[in-house]
């Protein structure tokens, strides 16, 4: 996998500051990656949510920073998310969002949230991967 920069580096100090700020512990391989490359775009790109809904693409992975599609906004945009224990780390081209399990039951998994299906309970949300490098090492091209 490929993954074109487009935004400029972070340092750890930011990464924890983001941490600390919004009582989070990023998963290991997530972390790695932003650290190396601080979101972008992938390339291949292409995921399968299941057999229902069956495959999307990666638009974007968020950053940390002063970017247009940070994790800070979308920390906050999508609260309803991250009290169920995700975090939203990347969109598809219909807002649906790749998120990474932060709480101790979902920890590092990625899923798959489906905005047009929401419900009270999360049965809007598709598990992915049990980590973030087997999602990437999932991505494909159409």
């Amino acid at each position: 996998m490929k993954m074109e920069r487009m935004h400029e580096s972070l340092s750890i100090e930011d990464l924890e500051r983001f941490e600390h700020s919004h009582s989070i512990t990023i998963p290991r391989e997530y972390r790695d990656f932003l650290l190396e490359y601080n979101g972008g775009y992938p390339n291949p790109s292409v995921y399968k949510i299941s057999e229902k809904l069956g495959e999307s693409i990666v638009n974007i992975f968020y950053g940390i920073g002063t970017m247009y599609d940070n994790l800070e906004k979308k920390f906050d945009l999508f609260d309803e998310i991250v009290e169920a224990g995700f975090m939203p780390i990347a969109d598809d081209p219909s807002g649906n969002q790749i998120c990474i399990g932060i709480s101790k039951q979902y920890f590092g998994q990625v899923y798959h949230w489906a905005h047009c299906e929401e419900t009270e309970e999360m049965e809007n949300i598709y598990f992915l991967s049990n980590s973030f490098n087997d999602f990437l090492n999932c991505l494909y091209e159409d």
